[in-house]
């Protein structure tokens, strides 16, 4: 049985956006994005919405960049060979290997693929997370919090949650970036 996993870089505050939309603030250093790429070999299926489909499907092409570092071309290998799932109202059809479109999120959907799936599954976007986390869906957080506060904007959390967690794996990285990674008990 496969994990429901939100995962998502976030500032020190709790934002993975500020309130302008940017999140240049969290980009990772080679270290911490190899280590983040390792992660997610795990990973059998990408939850997303819209916005994050059209941030992540840069993906589908980055090994082609010349002069990008081995890291990116690795990455970019582990998010091409994984399944994704969108869940949009308003695209009208996807661009990359590996997806299908949904239009809206459904709970029991979801907790039927967790059942079949022997690997992890991530969810990403907090507008979207933020229903399986409503939903009692997530088996764990994994949080990238990068060296800055946003000062606001969106939430990595959504409001109204409660929930115990226990914390299975941290680590610290050189460029301040640090790892949390926690079970909800």
């Amino acid at each position: 049985m496969g994990k429901l996993i939100y995962s998502m870089i976030t500032s020190v505050d709790g934002y993975v956006c500020d309130e302008d939309g940017n999140f240049g603030w969290g980009v990772p250093d080679e270290e911490s994005h190899r280590f983040i790429g390792e992660r997610s070999k795990s990973v059998g299926t990408y939850l997303m919405g819209r916005r994050m489909y059209e941030v992540m499907s840069y993906w589908e092409t980055a090994h082609e960049l010349a002069g990008e570092p081995a890291v990116v071309h690795e990455f970019a290998r582990v998010w091409q060979a994984a399944d994704k799932v969108v869940y949009s109202t308003t695209l009208t059809g996807v661009t990359t290997g590996r997806t299908r479109l949904e239009r809206t999120f459904e709970p029991e959907a979801v907790r039927k693929l967790k059942e079949s799936d022997d690997r992890d599954i991530t969810i990403e976007g907090p507008t979207l997370a933020a229903q399986a986390v409503k939903a009692g869906l997530v088996d764990e957080y994994q949080l990238i919090v990068a060296p800055a506060l946003a000062g606001g904007g969106t939430p990595f959390f959504p409001q109204g949650v409660r929930a115990e967690l226990e914390l299975i794996e941290d680590r610290s990285f050189p460029n301040g970036m640090a790892f949390l990674r926690y079970a909800v008990k």
